[in-house]
C-alpha cells in the first residue's frame, strides 16, 4: 500500500461529487422539517461506517446474495428516482409509522452512502491504493459532517423562497443522475 496524496485528491473529488452533500441541502432541510432533529454525528459516522466496509467486502457480498453491481446500481437509481420526485412536485413518497429520525433512513443510506456512491467505490478500487480511497472518504464524511451540522444556518441564510427554487433545481439535478446511473446499468441487466 503506497499513501499518495494525488491518489487521496482524484479520489475525494469523484467521491464528493457523486455524493454530492451540497445539493441534497434541500433534501437535509425538508427531512429535518418532516421527522425533527437530524444527529449529524451518527448519520456521517454510520455512512463513513457503510462505504469503508462496502470497499473491501461490497463486491464479495453482493456476490453472496446473489445480485450483480449493475442490479444494485438500478435499484439505487430507483430510490434516487423518487426522492427527486419528492423535491420536484413537494410530495411526500418516504413514510415512517412513528418517524423519530431520519439520521440512518433516508439520509447516510441512501442519500449518502447510497448505490452510486457504492458502485462508484468499487471501479475506484480497481484503479486506486485501498489506503488512499479511505482517506479520500473520511475527508468526504468531515464535509459531510459539517453540511449536516450547518444546514439549519443554510436554511436561514437562503430563507423559504431560496430554499424552495434549490429544492426544485437540485431535485431536477437529482432526478438527471438517476436517470443517468439508471440508463448506465440497466443495459448490462440484459447481457
Amino acid at each position: 500500500m503506497i499513501f499518495d496524496w494525488k491518489e487521496v485528491f482524484t479520489v475525494g473529488m469523484v467521491l464528493f461529487a457523486v455524493i454530492d452533500i451540497v445539493g441534497t441541502i434541500p433534501i437535509i432541510v425538508d427531512l429535518r422539517n418532516k421527522i425533527g432533529h437530524i444527529h449529524a454525528e451518527r448519520a456521517s459516522l454510520v455512512s463513513g461506517l457503510i462505504m469503508i466496509s462496502f470497499l473491501f467486502v461490497g463486491e464479495g457480498m453482493l456476490k453472496f446474495i446473489g445480485v450483480d453491481v449493475k442490479s444494485f446500481a438500478v435499484a439505487g437509481s430507483i430510490v434516487l428516482f423518487f426522492l427527486a420526485l419528492e423535491m420536484i412536485l413537494g410530495i411526500s413518497i418516504y413514510k415512517d409509522e412513528e418517524p423519530k429520525t431520519a439520521s440512518i433512513v433516508p439520509l447516510a443510506f441512501p442519500l449518502i452512502a447510497g448505490a452510486g456512491t457504492m458502485t462508484t467505490l468499487l471501479s475506484l478500487r480497481s484503479e486506486y491504493q485501498s489506503i488512499n480511497i479511505v482517506v479520500a472518504i473520511l475527508i468526504n464524511i468531515v464535509i459531510v459532517y459539517a453540511v449536516l451540522k450547518l444546514s439549519g444556518k443554510i436554511e436561514k441564510l437562503l430563507g423559504p423562497t431560496g430554499l424552495g427554487v434549490v429544492r426544485k433545481v437540485f431535485g431536477v439535478v437529482l432526478l438527471a443522475i438517476a436517470v443517468k446511473l439508471f440508463a448506465a446499468n440497466v443495459k448490462g441487466l440484459f447481457v
